[in-house]
């Protein structure tokens, strides 16, 4: 099966990691988020921050007030995270972002890692 977006994708990683290289873990997640939204837009990428999510019920959408951590180039969900663990729940969290955006690509991105390459995981639907 052929990778969703690749140059996205490794353009995304490669902002990720820059930003956990600068800051290390420990911070909070909206540092992470302004930092990786600067790297993302220098590297060419649009994104939007904090992204309304309005929930489609029956033949009305509501704003119940979810939000996107960050969303790339209209195809990709980044949510951010600055946990001790990841949980069900955040996977359960983008799924479910992903599948109301009917968004391919996600990214589930944990900041509070000694080695980001632990924290970061693709998801595709």
């Amino acid at each position: 099966m052929a990778l969703i977006y690749p140059e996205l994708s490794k353009t995304i990683y490669d902002c990720a990691f820059e930003v956990h290289r600068h800051l290390g873990p420990g911070l909070l997640e909206s540092a992470y988020e302004a930092c990786l939204e600067n790297e993302l837009k220098e590297a060419g990428v649009p994104v939007e921050r904090q992204k309304n999510m309005p929930v489609p019920y029956k033949n009305i959408h509501l704003d119940v007030g979810y939000r996107l951590d960050l969303f790339a180039s209209q195809k990709v969900i980044l949510e951010l995270k600055s946990v001790e663990t990841i949980h069900p729940l955040h996977i359960a969290q983008l799924m479910t972002y992903m599948k109301l955006a009917q968004c391919r690509l996600g990214f589930l991105i944990n900041f509070n890692v000694v080695m980001l390459k632990d924290g970061i995981k693709r998801y595709v639907l």
